[in-house]
């Protein structure tokens, strides 16, 4: 568990230092800021990109397309549930852009996190897990 913990957590980081409704983001960084420091807003933008191709192919590798909609749609259900039990506003689009940060990361983390999951629950190792 501690392991989608980490997988997850830097989904997340990836994704909300990439944007979020605060000021402190990338992407509102390299608008203010990206031409007077265009060395540097290159480079972490290549090492952002590295980040986001290694967790989605692994996700698509791993759960595919449509198992990205499905976890996506459980978070979705599990939001609308607690919406419904009046646990969650969604009046405010701060909030909202944070919830879609969290659905977003679950579903890179469960991604990046399914193999082991299905070796755990099957004993089964994938194709690439096999020694030659």
């Amino acid at each position: 568990m501690t392991g989608f913990f980490w997988r997850w957590l830097f989904a997340f980081v990836l994704l909300a230092a990439t944007y979020n409704p605060t000021e402190f983001n990338y992407v509102r960084w390299v608008l203010d800021h990206g031409a007077a420091n265009l060395s540097i807003a290159v480079l972490v933008g290549l090492l952002m990109t590295v980040g986001y191709i290694i967790y989605l192919r692994a996700t698509l590798r791993s759960i595919g397309p449509f198992g990205m909609l499905l976890v996506l749609a459980l978070v979705g259900a599990i939001l609308w549930v607690l919406y419904d039990l009046g646990i969650v506003d969604l009046d405010n689009p701060g909030f909202n852009t944070w919830l879609g940060l969290i659905a977003l990361s679950i579903v890179l983390g469960v991604g990046l996190s399914w193999s082991h999951v299905r070796r755990y629950l099957s004993g089964q190792a994938d194709m690439d897990d096999v020694d030659e």
